[in-house]
């Protein structure tokens, strides 16, 4: 069952040094050990930190890295706990600053750097299950599949698109925002914000 509960961005500034392009999983796998709601908690959403690209398949984290959580907004005081604490992914440490929430603001066009499914490297299946999966939550718009991604759980590769979904009322752009698009929205897939060309 969906929740229907209204969504906002918890935005914690990280610092640390650096940190591998594919964390997703580790990301999740840290943040479980020190959240047990997060571990069982099945409306939220996160979005991969971003950095500097340095080579090597690794980020530098800069003063503008941020870890974002989408979350309902009665778990904010469980989520902001986060602030302060220490995360070990993948042999590195960040740290958690001080965390700002941010409303969901409605776009024409919403953009996800990675979407999952079940069978995800079949892009025909892939797409069927991204429509039903959009009409399910009453959303129309005009959906593009961009390239091709693959990210790593326990070994193995998983694969993914980019996708941006275009002609959006800003009723479709909410809900497209509070539920995202395909699996795996803990470890940093199906989260959509507007797009912004250039």
């Amino acid at each position: 069952m969906r929740s229907t509960e209204p969504k906002v961005d918890i935005c914690f500034q990280v610092m640390g040094g650096s940190l591998a392009v594919d964390h997703g999983f580790a990301l999740h796998g840290a943040m479980s050990g020190i959240l047990s709601c997060f571990h069982e908690d099945e409306t939220t959403g996160l979005k991969l930190i971003r950095g500097r690209y340095i080579g090597d398949g690794m980020l530098n984290i800069s003063h503008s890295s941020e870890l974002i959580l989408r979350v309902p907004v009665s778990r904010i005081g469980q989520y902001i706990q986060l602030a302060g604490k220490r995360l070990r992914i993948l042999g590195e440490s960040l740290t958690v600053g001080v965390p700002r929430t941010k409303a969901l603001v409605p776009a024409v066009a919403l953009y996800s750097h990675l979407v999952t499914t079940k069978n995800g490297q079949d892009q025909k299946r892939f797409e069927d299950q991204i429509a039903k999966q959009m009409e399910h939550i009453n959303v129309h718009g005009k959906l593009t599949t961009g390239k091709r991604r693959t990210f790593c759980i326990h070994g193995r590769q998983v694969v993914g698109y980019s996708m941006m979904v275009n002609e959006l009322t800003a009723e479709e752009s909410i809900a497209l925002q509070e539920h995202g698009l395909g699996g795996r929205r803990k470890m940093g897939c199906g989260f959509f914000e507007p797009w912004e060309a250039g």
